[in-house]
């Protein structure tokens, strides 16, 4: 095929991720912060508000900063941009006890498929490796890697760095028998159009018994909905463990920054520590720490942020990596179109062709990716595929291309590489491509 023939393919309006919504937006501080275009007067000023918030540090109470305090008494960080800098993606962990950005270890003592993960007996959910003055942190991370080499079929070398985790001067009691799970934070861009997609939605994808034969089975995990009181289908959060952004919202608020809201209004308080005689941040008349208003202005915040556009879409060799990626399935779980429901939140958002490059179900990705950490329906094998749009400005914004639930993948090529599993027929047709082919696929996945 010559190079018109390829570009004959270009598609009118290809670059736009999500519709008429998408933005020009392509610079550090701009590609995922940018607000969708048609947000109203009052929006606008939620959305700044709420980006401030966003970005702001909490502290301890009590303080003379009444709308920001009430950190703790143990958290993983001060800030929502602690995790997700410049509304992007965080840092794993390089190097024992080093700070890092937006990473963390979910600790379960087992899971329950109807109520989830149980929390580990005087730890909580998550490791918390930050406190208050006066309080001990739950404890440290430290972190080994073990280099992995490889080659491809044409005698090219590649190499995997798999992490080895274990948790050191933990406070509140023994550790031993915990599942644990690392996590990094991911790029927030796009949150509202994934909340705005509906069930049925998600469910025509699902495929639990394989019927079709493909060696695809993906399957929708089903979560407890704090608000509705039921369990609902999950749709943020490596093993799709959140139902909504509200939730995953309010659960990062209480998980990590110990902050109450009328969704978790009960101190995160660790075993042995009286927090009934510590300070909370609640102002007067106020019940939690991030009131109605205050939670009301983030969401519009996290719903609004737009997807900026795709670049270089006539580009031969990117139009080509296109076409291996849906001839070589990838398409089949990273899934590039939907249309958005009902969303009363913005309405802004509804009825819109959106293409997230994901099917938002659990995949078993095999034994190399577990954790062992079952997560309501989703076991340890098993993870969220995740939206591809952003991934090709990671860099841009954040200064480098950590990828995978924990951040072991330092390109986008070794993330194709660990994939298993279900994805173990397209990673080694992948690696069967000439090496000229495999870059065309990464320069596609480079434009999202």
């Amino acid at each position: 095929m010559n190079f018109e023939e390829e570009v004959s393919e270009y598609i009118p309006l290809e670059e736009d991720l999500v519709g008429p919504l998408s933005v020009e937006a392509f610079t550090a501080d701009k590609a995922f912060g940018r607000a969708i275009p048609n947000l109203s007067e009052l929006e606008l000023a939620f959305f700044g508000v709420g980006n401030a918030m966003f970005d702001q540090s909490w502290v301890t109470a009590p303080a003379t900063t009444t709308s920001r305090d009430g950190l703790g008494p143990i958290f993983n960080a001060r800030a929502c941009s602690a995790c997700h800098a410049k509304d992007g993606r965080g840092k794993p962990l390089l190097e024992n006890n080093a700070a890092s950005q937006g990473f963390l270890i979910r600790l379960s003592s087992d899971n329950n498929f109807a109520e989830g993960p149980i929390a580990f007996e005087n730890y909580g959910g998550q490791l918390q490796d930050a406190a208050n003055l006066g309080i001990e942190p739950e404890g440290s991370i430290n972190v080994a890697f073990e280099f992995i080499e490889g080659r491809y079929p044409d005698n090219t070398v590649y190499q995997l760095r798999k992490p080895i985790y274990s948790i050191v001067d933990n406070s509140y009691g023994s550790l031993s028998g915990a599942q644990t799970s690392p996590r990094v934070g991911q790029q927030v861009i796009g949150l509202g159009f994934i909340d705005a997609l509906s069930e049925e939605s998600l469910l025509k994808n699902q495929d639990v018994n394989d019927i079709d034969k493909d060696g695809i089975s993906g399957k929708a995990n089903y979560v407890w909905n704090v608000k509705q009181q039921k369990l609902t289908i999950g749709k943020f959060g490596w093993k799709a463990n959140q139902p909504s952004l509200e939730q995953q919202v309010a659960g990062a608020f209480h998980g990590d920054m110990g902050l109450t809201s009328d969704l978790f209004p009960n101190e995160n308080c660790p075993s042995g520590v009286d927090c009934s005689k510590l300070a909370n941040g609640n102002n007067v008349g106020e019940q939690v720490e991030v009131n109605s208003k205050q939670f009301s202005r983030i969401m519009i915040y996290q719903a609004a942020i737009s997807v900026p556009k795709r670049r270089n879409v006539d580009n031969a060799d990117v139009i080509n990596g296109k076409r291996l990626f849906n001839t070589l399935n990838c398409v089949t779980c990273h899934v590039d179109r939907f249309t958005t429901s009902t969303y009363p939140l913005l309405p802004q958002l509804e009825n819109i062709t959106i293409k997230p490059y994901s099917d938002f179900l659990l995949h078993d990705m095999g034994e190399a990716l577990a954790d062992e950490r079952g997560d309501f329906l989703a076991n340890g094998n098993e993870w969220k595929t995740q939206p591809l749009w952003g991934i090709g400005l990671i860099e841009t914004v954040n200064k480098h291309t950590f990828l995978l639930h924990d951040g072991r993948a330092r390109t986008i090529e070794e993330a194709i590489l660990w994939h298993g599993g279900e994805a173990t027929k397209s990673k080694e047709s992948f690696m069967n491509l000439e090496k000229n082919k495999r870059e065309q696929l990464l320069a596609f996945l480079n434009t999202l």
